[in-house]
């Protein structure tokens, strides 16, 4: 589901001298959009053919060239992994077995681990603990080359756990989990996060049982796994896993409820009641509603319950990178999330960072949007501080520790030059100092390339020449809120 972005302004830049700019943007200094705590992908289901190649876990996971297709690749510098707990199994027991849509791809038919309800306990024949090894080397890779931010989610129950055994959905769209369940599936999260701990060395920090759950598109004829569970369901799934996860003595903390549009999160934060919202550490939603939705009401319904947000799951089938960008964009103006996660690093139809086959295998683009992102998640880093740009379509982080400003900006309309006005901060780099930056071309073009030598520090400015349709950041040094 995709909403197509719009966005009536621009913002963007190159320099100069001879040429007076067609915009000015100020950073605002004192602003304080709170810690950043970085970029990531879901594994699913991706991983479940490619997880064990180390290139690919290169590009995603460090900021280190890596060769692919013959291109050079900037490394995206991923912190965030998002592991999927499958909901299938090809097992019979008691005479029963999954029911499959006809219409779900193999790669989107993800194993899990109890594959029968005669034993909660994980060390019983119940749990297959073998399955989904290409997944989980994914996560290994991901968390050898330094990802610390790492999130267990479900798309769906375990298919005995769901009234028509068939984890794509009810045939209506209704909810489709069995009511004697709901404390099972509770269980079936929380054993895994202890196991994966106890046996593997992988801390989840964090457990989301539900994608999506309003939606009522998940059903028995559906293309991937999915399940709808009424608010006050998913209340009562919360309360179970909260229990769970402390009796087993595990710091994983419960976000939720990644719901698929920003307005539907609305209405989940306003109905789901406050021992669920109590027992709730971060708010995930996902970026479907595109330049749609009530961002800013999400975001101060999540401020003022104390929780931090993520948009934990953003895709598109634009290629170019074009949506990403108005969309990205929009979500740093109204928000204010502190993670943002791409939902299929590699995917058909556009919707990769690098067009692949996840059913074949076959890897055959990447994807401009690659670069683009590239330009967002090699320059905004954990840890730094997000500050308000000045206009929608500038964002702007700052490094304490190394006094460093980073800016990245985006132009849709008209080439144009732009100021970027550094008065705000108490101290910049001094006149005449060069500003690095570095463009990509949405629609074809530059891909990441870095200018050294053609920007400048003029006074408390400076500026930049913006093609249409790209992306630029710049880096600067020296620079003191």
């Amino acid at each position: 589901m995709r909403f197509h972005a719009f966005l009536g302004f621009a913002v963007v830049l190159i320099q100069s001298p001879h040429t007076a700019a067609d915009y000015t943007t100020t950073i605002n200094a004192q602003s304080n959009r709170g810690t950043w705590d970085g970029w990531g992908t879901s594994l699913a289901w991706w991983a479940k053919k490619f997880g064990d190649r180390a290139d690919l876990a290169d590009i995603l996971f460090t900021l280190k060239t890596t060769t692919l297709l013959g291109l050079n690749l900037p490394g995206l510098g991923f912190n965030i992994a998002r592991y999927n707990a499958g909901a299938c199994s090809s097992n019979t027991y008691d005479s029963t077995s999954m029911a499959v849509s006809a219409n779900i791809k193999s790669s989107r038919q993800v194993d899990g681990y109890w594959i029968n309800w005669a034993s909660e306990d994980p060390t019983s024949s119940s749990w297959n603990w073998s399955v989904d090894g290409t997944q989980r080397q994914a996560l290994r890779n991901a968390i050898d080359r330094g990802a610390n931010r790492i999130e267990l989610f479900s798309n769906s129950p375990m298919w005995w756990m769901c009234k028509n055994k068939n984890p794509s959905g009810a045939s209506d769209g209704s909810e489709n989990i069995q009511s004697w369940n709901l404390e099972q599936h509770a269980i079936y999260m929380a054993n895994v996060a202890k196991y994966f701990k106890d046996n593997w060395n992988v801390q989840f920090e964090s457990v989301d049982p539900f994608n999506e759950p309003s939606a009522t598109w998940w059903n028995s004829a559906g293309t991937q796994e999915g399940c709808h569970f009424n608010v006050a369901t998913q209340a009562t799934v919360i309360n179970h896993l909260h229990n769970h996860l402390a009796s087993r003595g595990l710091s994983t903390v419960i976000s939720a409820s990644d719901e698929s549009y920003f307005d539907q999160a609305v209405t989940n934060l306003q109905t789901i009641g406050s021992t669920a919202i109590g027992q709730i550490s971060r708010v995930n939603v996902h970026g479907y509603q595109g330049g749609s939705g009530r961002r800013d009401t999400l975001y101060s319904l999540a401020s003022a319950a104390g929780k931090k947000l993520w948009n934990s799951e953003y895709g598109d089938g634009v290629g170019s990178g074009l949506d990403m960008t108005s969309n990205l964009l929009l979500d740093f103006r109204w928000l204010l999330p502190t993670g943002w996660v791409y939902w299929q690093a590699l995917d058909g139809s556009g919707w990769g960072l690098v067009q692949a086959d996840n059913d074949s295998g076959q890897i055959t683009a990447v994807n401009q949007k690659y670069w683009v992102l590239a330009q967002f998640s090699r320059h905004i880093r954990p840890g730094m501080r997000i500050l308000d740009g000045g206009n929608s379509n500038v964002v702007a982080a700052y490094d304490a520790s190394s006094k460093k400003l980073v800016i990245v900006a985006a132009n849709y309309g008209t080439a144009q030059y732009i100021n970027f006005d550094l008065s705000g901060f108490s101290q910049r780099p001094a006149n005449g100092a060069a500003v690095v930056r570095w463009n990509t071309q949405i629609d074809g073009g530059d891909r990441y390339v870095q200018y050294s030598s053609d920007t400048v520090m003029s006074g408390t400015k400076f500026w930049s020449y913006f093609s249409t349709n790209s992306v630029q950041t710049f880096e600067l040094t020296g620079v003191v809120l």
